[in-house]
Order: structure tokens, then C-alpha cells, then sequence
């Protein structure tokens, strides 16, 4: 084995662990506000971030409290749409914020990538609506007359500007350093297909003017779906998403299905390099929590139900009293009045 293959073995392994962390950014969803960021020496003191994004930070500090909602929206997200897994999207209070999970080239670590790179693109944008950003405003590309008839006005989401601000703060680490691992390919083709989740579901929505609530003109915006529609069509993406390995095509590098017998995915579609682990077993090596205390759902036959839930391992069930509102009235004008019930249930945790 000569020197250079052994240093060059050696830098591939940098570039793979640089890429597979470079998520640590998420860490800013921990922080309970930084809004307080006015001078550049605060973004040195931000855990998590790499010197391109500190210097982003310095040059955007209006910015980055829409950066610490959109790693907080994701975060909450992903733990909605894995709340029934085995692996449920639990944080930690170190780096990376998921544990060793997404250091794996697996599903998950794609759908985290995809996942949080469209929430700052939503919350960026989000914040350029509602005027709380002075280098970016309404999108006012979109105005005039539509070829439907109606006329454009109002406030259109500016998702140009968030997607741009996304790419250049979220996918930095892969290209700071080229993107020339497998692994730096699956988060940048993952990052891009979260944001294209958001632009591939822009909506119009309208309003009318006229006597009586009348149609005679109606003015209409471009504006995101709801965050909800952009986790749920990203969680569709990871239940089919397209298991890669790289190649060399001509002079470039590019991930193609591992199995030639797959269509090619697209650039909306999910990819991975690593199958994942069944995440039953509490594995700190691997970053796996387990599922022994999970609650499930004794009836269900789906990923939910205690069989699945608990591998096999059984289940404990013990009843347990809640409290829950009851007997709800409506009074006029204009509350509703509950009474408080007490009700016994069974709970079921896996062992």
C-alpha cells in the first residue's frame, strides 16, 4: 500500500465525516432566542457553526433569527411526522443534534438534510413577507394582469430570496470543500429536493372586491403551502425513497441507483447511500435510542402497534387516569365552557 493511496484513503475519510456532520447548524434550534445577535463578535460564540457560516452570520445578523426558526420548525416537523416510528426523530443536547443517526448516509439522515434545509428557506421567506428583513420584501416579480384573468397584487411569498439564502447557508460545508464524496452529493441533492418541496407546492390565493362581497375584481398572490404540506410531502419522498451509490460519468461524479433496475430519481426524490438500522435496540454507538418505554398502540398492525413497535420484545400495560374536557357549551356571546371529566385508560409501553 503506497503513501499516496493511504493519503488519499485519509482525505476521503476527512471529506465524509466533514460532510455527514454538516448538519451541526440544527444546534441554533436549541437556543431559546437570538434575536439578541446585533454584533458581529456573537456569531463567533454560536455552537455548531463552520467559519463560512459564522462569517454569513456576521454579514446577515438580521437573518439569523429566521435561521434559528427554520432549524426549530424542522425539528418540530420531523418529530411529527416520525411520532409512530421506531426511530422518532429525538434530539440530543450535543452535536450533531440527531446523535450519530444522521453521521450514517441512511434515509433518515436524508430526509433531516431535506427537512431543514426547507425550513430556513421557509422561515427566511416567511420573515421577508412580513417585513421583518430590510434586504428582501414581497416578491414583486409577480404583478399585472394573469392570463386567467385576475389581477396580481397583495404581498406574494419572495421564495427566490429564501431558497437562495438556504442554499448559500445550509449546503456551504459540502461546497466549501467540493462536492466530491458520495456523501456531500446526498446531502446537497437532499437539501435541494427539501427547498424544490416548497417551490414545486407555491398556491394562489385570491381575494374578492366588490358590493356585497361580490367578485367583480380579484386580487391574487403567490404564496408557500403550509409547513404541514411540505413535512408530509417529504415524508412521502423518504417512504420511497431511491437507494444510490456513485459513479463517474464522463468527468463528473453523480449518484445513480444502486440497483440498475430502478428508474432514475428525480431531482424532488430522496436518496440515500446506507441501509438503516431497525433502530429496536438502544445502541449508543450508533446513536440509536431504542424503543424499550415507547408507548404504542396495542390495536394497530401498522409501525405504531406494539408488536412492530417493540420487536417482538412485548409489551407492558397498566392503566392510567387523564383528565379531559367534556360537556362543552357554547354561550352567548361568545365563549365555550367545558367540565373537566376524569377517565381511566390503558397505556401501553413496549418493554
Amino acid at each position: 500500500m503506497t503513501p499516496e493511496y493511504c493519503l488519499r484513503s485519509l482525505l476521503m475519510l476527512i471529506l465524509a465525516v466533514f460532510s455527514a456532520n454538516a448538519s451541526n447548524w440544527l444546534y441554533l434550534a436549541k437556543l431559546s432566542s437570538v434575536g439578541s445577535i446585533s454584533e458581529e463578535e456573537t456569531c463567533e460564540k454560536l455552537k455548531g457553526l463552520i467559519q463560512r457560516q459564522v462569517q454569513m452570520c456576521k454579514r446577515n445578523l438580521e437573518v439569523m433569527d429566521s435561521v434559528r426558526r427554520g432549524a426549530q420548525l424542522a425539528i418540530e416537523e420531523c418529530q411529527y411526522q416520525f411520532r409512530n416510528r421506531r426511530w422518532n426523530c429525538s434530539t440530543l443536547d450535543t452535536l450533531p443534534v440527531f446523535g450519530k443517526v444522521v453521521t450514517q448516509g441512511t434515509r433518515e439522515a436524508g430526509f433531516v438534510y431535506a427537512i431543514s434545509s426547507a425550513g430556513v428557506a421557509f422561515a427566511v421567506t416567511r420573515a421577508c413577507s412580513s417585513g421583518e428583513l430590510d434586504k428582501c420584501g414581497c416578491d414583486r416579480t409577480v404583478h399585472g394582469v394573469s392570463p386567467q384573468g385576475f389581477q396580481w397584487s397583495g404581498c406574494s411569498d419572495n421564495i427566490a430570496y429564501g431558497v437562495a439564502f438556504s442554499q448559500s447557508f445550509v449546503d456551504v460545508r459540502e461546497r466549501s470543500k467540493g462536492a466530491a464524496s458520495s456523501r456531500a452529493l446526498m446531502n446537497l441533492h437532499n437539501n435541494e429536493a427539501g427547498r424544490k418541496a416548497i417551490m414545486s407546492h407555491m398556491r394562489v390565493e385570491c381575494k374578492c372586491h366588490g358590493v356585497s362581497g361580490s367578485c367583480e375584481v380579484k386580487t391574487c398572490w403567490k404564496a408557500m403551502p403550509p409547513f404541514r404540506k411540505v413535512g408530509n410531502v417529504l415524508k412521502e419522498k423518504f417512504d420511497g425513497a431511491t437507494e444510490v451509490e456513485q459513479k463517474k460519468v464522463g468527468s463528473a461524479k453523480v449518484l445513480v441507483p444502486k440497483n440498475s433496475q430502478f428508474k432514475p430519481h428525480t431531482d424532488e426524490d430522496l436518496v440515500y447511500l446506507d441501509s438503516s438500522p431497525d433502530f429496536c435496540d438502544h445502541d449508543l454507538k450508533n446513536g440509536v435510542l431504542g424503543t424499550a418505554g415507547r408507548q404504542c398502540n396495542k390495536t394497530s398492525k401498522a409501525i405504531d402497534g406494539c408488536e412492530l413497535m417493540c420487536c417482538g420484545r412485548g409489551f407492558h400495560t397498566e392503566e392510567v387516569e387523564i383528565v379531559e374536557r367534556c360537556s362543552c357549551k357554547f354561550h352567548w356571546c361568545c365563549y365555550v365552557k367545558c367540565k373537566q371529566c376524569h377517565k381511566v385508560v390503558e397505556m401501553h409501553t413496549c418493554r
